[in-house]
């Protein structure tokens, strides 16, 4: 993987920042490590890998926040268009960490909203968390979420946690991101119950509005589909038999036997 991406011209995560897509549309493509290799392949030339002190893979960490009755999961799972998710998203290599709104609206349009959020460790991170007007950020983190979010601040509590590596691709023309997403470890922060997806790959693809896209041929020419992947509710469907996953079925079933594809 190094090697291959070692062979793409790299962004900086300060160009990175000038590229704003205001109409974005977003794709998700699930797939595994070996189709990703053919790909990174293919794409070598039309794309540049972003790179952050000379890496260019970045570890992330997640924890998602969610009500005693799972609201935001279901929300999902039923199919609601307009729905959220609450989550402190943390850049383990450069320690920053946001608490994060994101929206879908009725349009399929996807806003993000953060604040940064102070005293958090993902590398040993507490689960104690609860969001009142005390202590020394209580005033900003409250009236954000009074601000930004639907949902009763006093019933959220931490429910999910994920970690992740992500490489960050652009196109020459600066149209467009890729994210790709590996190794992907899910927890279920109530039970304890792990699920680890090794083989599984992640590919978002952000888009000013529908301009022509080089890796879409590419994906179609590796057979890689696209597929609704939410990181939170997977996560959730994976790890806690207790809530309703009907209509995640299938798509797990999809996973289970493109992973086992590749052992």
């Amino acid at each position: 993987m190094t090697e291959i991406l070692n062979q793409f011209d790299p962004i900086s995560l300060e160009e990175m920042g000038g590229i704003r897509l205001m109409n974005r549309t977003d794709t998700k493509f699930v797939t595994t490590k070996d189709r990703l290799l053919q790909l990174l392949r293919l794409a070598r030339y039309d794309y540049m890998a972003q790179e952050i002190d000379g890496r260019r893979v970045a570890a992330y960490y997640t924890l998602y926040f969610d009500t005693a009755r799972h609201d935001m999961y279901l929300a999902h799972h039923n199919g609601r268009l307009n729905r959220q998710k609450l989550r402190i998203r943390s850049y383990v290599d450069s320690g920053q960490n946001f608490l994060e709104v994101k929206t879908k609206n009725n349009h399929r349009r996807t806003k993000k909203k953060r604040v940064g959020m102070h005293g958090f460790d993902p590398l040993d991170p507490h689960y104690d968390i609860r969001f009142d007007s005390s202590g020394p950020d209580g005033e900003t983190y409250w009236g954000f979420l009074a601000q930004n979010l639907r949902y009763s601040i006093e019933e959220l509590a931490p429910r999910q946690e994920n970690r992740f590596k992500r490489i960050t691709l652009v196109n020459k023309g600066k149209t467009e991101r890729l994210t790709i997403d590996t190794d992907l470890r899910f927890r279920n922060i109530g039970n304890g119950v792990t699920a680890e997806l090794d083989n599984l790959v992640i590919i978002e693809l952000k888009r000013d509005g529908l301009v022509e896209s080089p890796v879409l041929g590419m994906l179609r020419q590796l057979r890689i589909k696209p597929m609704g992947f939410s990181k939170y509710c997977m996560g959730v469907a994976m790890t806690n038999d207790k809530v309703r996953q009907n209509r995640f079925k299938t798509r797990i079933r999809a996973i289970e036997k493109m992973i086992k594809s590749c052992q």
